[in-house]
């Protein structure tokens, strides 16, 4: 049965004590979890090891780093290595979302190296992927995502899937005035499904863990995650409020 994940993506918010606090109140409500429902919560690098210290006695609820560099060590100043990540006590890594594609000009191949680094680090990766306006309304985004997958984590071997979760991000649907339907989440993700059974075998493709990206919230969170290849979702705005976060990890509690 593969797992279930409600992953917070603060980004650029909340210090110390904002962060302390937040952490808290989820914790404070947080309904009971087991190994196949889990809760991620990815603060900023300065945040990472004190939310580690406040989760390590929770079961399964995991810290991830928002980002790691495409290299094991060396002169990059500014960037933050996989292994650092680890060694802080990370379980997980967010690679390749909409945002650091568009505007830090992530490629494909370069997110396929920070996968492999994460990987190695044994960390275990997030990988995102999803389309823009312009390739929906083209009616592409099939293929689009499917070079996103082929490029970023198709050279994988089997056995290294299972510390991978994608992530789909509707970038059209996201501060854009527009709404993407459950069912049009659920053809991407069942789309991506069919892809990795392509590829892997469709055991394997039954394994994988897709989350849902794109404005999850409390009042969609439900609909959403009773769609049969919808596994969680990566929360962002709705993950900086305690009780927004815990409608949407009770959703998928109930799903």
């Amino acid at each position: 049965m593969r797992k279930k994940i409600v992953a917070a993506n603060w980004k650029m918010n909340m210090n110390l004590d904002k962060g302390h606090a937040l952490v808290a109140a989820i914790l404070k409500g947080l309904p009971e979890l087991n190994s196949d429902n889990q809760v991620v919560i990815a603060p900023p690098f300065i945040n990472i090891q004190h939310t580690v210290y406040q989760v390590e006695d929770v079961p399964h609820v995991y810290v991830a780093g928002q980002n790691c560099f495409t290299e094991a060590a060396g002169a990059y100043t500014g960037e933050v290595a996989a292994s650092m990540l680890k060694d802080a006590g990370a379980e997980y890594v967010i690679l390749g979302h909409s945002e650091r594609r568009e505007y830090f000009g992530e490629t494909d191949a370069v997110l396929a190296k920070k996968t492999d680094q994460a990987l190695d680090s044994g960390l275990k990766v997030i990988f995102c992927c999803g389309e823009p306006l312009e390739i929906r309304d083209a009616g592409t985004q099939n293929d689009y995502v499917e070079a996103q997958l082929k490029a970023g984590v198709f050279h994988l071997h089997k056995h290294q899937l299972a510390n991978v979760v994608i992530a789909y991000e509707p970038i059209w649907a996201i501060g854009t005035g527009r709404t993407a339907s459950s069912q049009q989440a659920q053809d991407m993700h069942a789309h991506i499904r069919s892809l990795f059974a392509a590829q892997y075998g469709q055991p394997a493709a039954d394994n994988l863990t897709i989350l849902y990206g794109g404005s999850c919230k409390p009042s969609n969170a439900a609909e959403l995650f009773a769609c049969p290849d919808v596994d969680g979702g990566l929360i962002g705005g709705a993950s900086l409020k305690a009780d927004e976060f815990l409608g949407i990890v009770n959703a998928m509690i109930g799903a």
